[in-house]
């Protein structure tokens, strides 16, 4: 527990404003365990181009759910809450310190609030949708879930394919609406009045500066041929890893299609605007998190 009493620590915040170092901080000063809430990060392959923790920072404190899934995985926020449940458990029954941390809002909303129970989702029903999704687009999947499920239909936009491709799977494998499973009590791993929480949150030119600065380190740390050992698993286009931050305009050089100072700065230019949806979402669903402005 922290010098309060309270169970775990949460940090989030956008890419590239210094979460992970906090956490490190953090973990040394209080027998912490660090535990991964980034989608990207638990991506085998992909250490440079997710900026997960490096080695040295292995060594200092333990670490959990960082790289142990395959790319050719479509890792979902049901599955990374049954193992933070399981993480959490083991850290606080070894009496240390369950350090939470990063940039997928939709785990700590999942964390601190519940998650409906959906039964497991086939397969082959699964892949079904997310080929869909590639093929005819997220406008598509739109106005065919509007046709089976209007009331589902009515609470998501024609523009959010991977929410899109959740409705109609589950309407698929289990005959019920997803909203239907979503109006049954959810239980939450870590009440949030149990943690202390916060999100980090930078002026946007010192972020913009910092994502420009840590991409031009990542090209010359490794990210380029890791983009080349991803492209050779010939996996899904639709599949997550694939949607990488930066995976598109490396792609890109290595095609030789555009030249390496194209890449970085498309890339720089993803990631910022992944970092302004990242800052979205935490103002508007994270709202009563306190924010804290990095040094």
């Amino acid at each position: 527990m922290t010098p309060d009493g309270k169970r775990a620590i949460l940090i989030a915040g956008p890419t590239a404003s210094g979460k992970s170092a906090m956490a490190l901080d953090l973990a040394e000063a209080h027998d912490g365990v660090v535990i991964n809430a980034d989608s990207m990060q638990v991506y085998a392959i992909l250490s440079v181009l997710t900026a997960r923790p490096e080695n040295a920072d292995l060594a200092r404190v333990p670490h959990r759910l960082y790289g142990h899934v395959p790319p050719a995985e479509a890792y979902s926020v049901g599955r990374w809450l049954a193992e933070a449940r399981t993480a959490i458990a083991e850290v606080e029954a070894a009496g240390c310190l369950p350090i939470i941390v990063g940039g997928t809002g939709l785990y700590f909303k999942a964390l601190t609030e519940g998650l409906a129970e959906i039964p497991e989702i086939p397969g082959d029903i699964r892949q079904y949708w997310r080929d869909r999704a590639a093929e005819d687009g997220a406008a598509a999947l739109y106005v065919e879930l509007a046709r089976r499920d209007p009331a589902m239909a009515a609470r998501l936009q024609p523009q959010e394919p991977q929410r899109l491709v959740r409705a109609l799977e589950v309407l698929d494998a289990t005959g019920r609406s997803l909203g239907d499973w979503q109006r049954r009590p959810a239980i939450p791993v870590l009440p949030l009045g149990e943690t202390r929480h916060g999100v980090l949150a930078p002026e946007r030119p010192v972020l913009h500066e910092r994502i420009a600065r840590r991409f031009a380190q990542m090209m010359e740390a490794g990210a380029v041929e890791e983009v080349r050992a991803l492209l050779a698993l010939d996996l899904a286009p639709a599949l997550p890893a694939m949607k990488a931050i930066g995976v598109r305009p490396i792609s890109a050089f290595l095609a030789g299609e555009i030249d390496r100072e194209e890449a970085i700065r498309r890339s720089i230019v993803e990631t910022r605007r992944y970092a302004k949806r990242q800052m979205t979402f935490f103002n508007g669903q994270l709202g009563t998190w306190g924010r804290i402005t990095p040094m």
